[in-house]
């Protein structure tokens, strides 16, 4: 099987910071110097390039070319992944079937952007004529609006998000990589007591953009194996679903694609949701974490708040959730997002989490989404299971 037959060998990532003076390329130069570092792997073995989209290379057709041509690369494969917070996790996977497929042998996976610094976006989209006229402004306008139906719909313990909340934060001020600016404990009533933005989303909520970059190292197990790579980790089960139910006029906002996603992952894998050892969901916004609790099979529809009530998500609970501080408590270097939970899981199930170690690395649970769509959930959603080499 693809997944199976590839390593992922090395990881990197920058410090993330609220504007980076540093331009995207120097970023990307230090994430590969980085991954060769660590692995020993020489430039030249690099055969294969997958990039995450990036708000700053959005005005730039050739993107993937261009940054191929400023680290010194070449390629037999090289291409962007476009699916939004969902492109990191699509990115993995698209370099595993490349590799399986012989269209290369080591493919370096770079999640960059720097949209705090240089956005260059132009997204032509419904907004523009549908929502943002009457008032629905960006993603806290549509949170706040998902957020409102669930309530009605199931009612919402908002102590319980600000439960997962702290844990992440927790998580944040053990990270050195994480924001400076969101570096500082927090409580259950700091959370509750932070300002509206688009009721019920507040201000600890929300993602804040920033500026970063990390990356993978990818190559096939064998190839791992005659290097003597001593720890590599493996994907074992991946799934992804754009515009989930778009047949269907009237859906519920509740449920998103990390249904179908979840359900594709878990049964390549051979596991179910009771036996992941870490939950590394994308975090744009707090609730989108428990929904996806929800769609993933940790508990049922409506169920999400009792389950939080149930279970310790912190780096040394049942359930570890985001160890690295996830998005909302790390920063979110744009659409490069999805690598901060991605490379922190890689980092875990490698064994070197630092303080903020998990105790079972038998396997972690990671996920992407990618855009929101007009009167729908998330465009995009992802579910990939990691695991170390056995």
């Amino acid at each position: 099987m693809a997944l199976r037959n590839t390593a992922i060998v090395g990881y990197a990532e920058t410090k993330i910071v609220e504007k980076s003076d540093r331009d995207i390329w120097e970023l990307g130069a230090e994430i590969l110097d980085s991954l060769l570092t660590s692995t020993g792997f020489e430039k030249q073995e690099i055969d294969g390039l997958v990039l995450s989209a990036s708000m700053t290379g959005a005005g730039n057709p050739f993107w993937s070319q261009t940054t191929a041509d400023q680290l010194g690369l070449e390629l037999d494969f090289c291409q962007t992944v476009d699916i939004g917070g969902s492109a990191p996790l699509g990115a993995l996977a698209r370099a595993c079937a490349a590799i399986d497929a012989g269209l290369c042998t080591t493919a370096m996976l770079l999640f960059a952007d720097t949209q705090g610094a240089e956005n260059n976006s132009r997204q032509r989209a419904f907004s523009g004529e549908w929502t943002t006229p009457y008032g629905l402004l960006g993603p806290p306008g549509a949170f706040g609006l998902l957020s409102k139906r669930y309530e009605h719909l199931y009612g919402l313990d908002f102590r319980m998000l600000g439960k997962l909340a702290v844990a992440q934060r927790g998580h944040a001020v053990l990270n050195p990589n994480a924001v400076e600016k969101l570096r500082q404990p927090m409580t259950i009533d700091d959370y509750i007591n932070s300002r509206m933005i688009a009721e019920p989303i507040r201000l600890l909520d929300s993602v804040m953009v920033c500026d970063g970059a990390s990356g993978l190292l990818v190559t096939g197990r064998a190839r791992a194996k005659q290097k003597r790579i001593a720890k590599f980790v493996t994907p074992i089960g991946y799934g992804e679903r754009t515009n989930f139910r778009i047949g269907e006029s009237v859906v519920d906002v509740t449920q998103s694609g990390h249904l179908a996603a979840g359900t594709k992952a878990f049964a390549t894998a051979g596991l179910a949701a009771k036996d992941i050892c870490s939950f590394h969901p994308y975090d744009d916004f707090i609730i989108a974490m428990m929904i996806q609790m929800e769609m993933l099979g940790f508990c049922k529809p409506g169920q999400g708040c009792a389950f939080i009530r149930e279970h310790d998500f912190t780096h040394t609970g049942d359930l570890p959730l985001n160890t690295g501080g996830g998005q909302i408590s790390a920063g979110q270097p744009g659409l490069a997002g999805g690598g901060v939970n991605l490379v922190e899981a890689v980092r875990q199930l490698m064994g070197a989490g630092g303080a903020r170690q998990v105790k079972r690395i038998d396997n972690a649970l990671v996920t992407g989404i990618g855009g929101i769509p007009y009167g729908r959930n998330w465009a995009t959603s992802t579910a990939m299971i990691l695991t170390p080499d056995a």
